[in-house]
């Protein structure tokens, strides 16, 4: 039996990208609660309802796919008036993996007519099996 849990953080394409440059994550605009919840090991997916965060263009894809390398979650300094947390993630080189033809196979997606709901609250859990599928779209074969 596995002990590791499976994450979802929701960020644009441009900031999940800025964390796979950097080999971090922020999540819920920088909190540390979500952050204190994952567990060296664990698997973060990086899901980005849009391309930019101040921008309009909708992408609605997994982009990025990692495991949390440390215990730390850290704060640091962007500007004088924002210091976001952040957690060590080991990313993996991917593809990104529209979330479309993955809907009526994951079961977080309870109503599949809204399935953009679970992505509202930011970081979730999600069950081995939603992982398994989102993986096997996001990593090369």
């Amino acid at each position: 039996m596995t002990t590791e849990k499976y994450w979802v953080v929701v960020a644009s394409k441009d900031h999940a990208s800025r964390g796979v440059q950097g080999g971090f994550i922020q999540a819920n605009h920088g909190k540390a609660g979500p952050l204190k919840r994952i567990r060296p090991q664990d698997w973060v997916i990086i899901y980005s309802p849009k391309e930019t965060f101040a921008g309009d263009t909708k992408l609605q894809a997994f982009t990025a796919i990692g495991q949390a390398v440390d215990d730390q979650v850290y704060a640091v300094s962007m500007t004088s008036h924002f210091h976001p947390f952040r957690r060590n993630v080991h990313f993996y080189p991917c593809q990104d993996a529209p979330i479309v033809p993955l809907v009526d196979d994951l079961e977080f997606i309870t109503n599949k007519k809204s399935w953009g709901f679970p992505f509202r609250f930011g970081f979730f859990e999600i069950k081995e099996e939603d992982f398994t599928r989102i993986r096997s779209t996001l990593l090369p074969k």
